[in-house]
């Protein structure tokens, strides 16, 4: 029962995260160590930055307009 709640858990953060458009950290960890094992892997920061960056034309993360 208990690994059913952290499987839902789980889930529920990765729907919500795909629902506002943020990519899962976690799948691209494992997506860089599986094929490109050799280069080096963002922290979560730099991820995130990057992945506001890119959906926002945001600066350093942070978002500069409203719509």
């Amino acid at each position: 029962m208990l690994n059913k709640l952290k499987e839902l858990k789980t889930l529920r953060k990765q729907f919500i995260s795909l629902l506002v458009g943020v990519p899962s950290y976690e799948t691209y960890v494992t997506h860089m160590q599986t094929h490109h094992p050799n280069d080096p892997v963002k922290s979560r920061k730099e991820f995130f930055c990057e992945a506001q960056e890119a959906r926002y034309n945001a600066k350093g993360g942070k978002v500069s307009r409203c719509c």
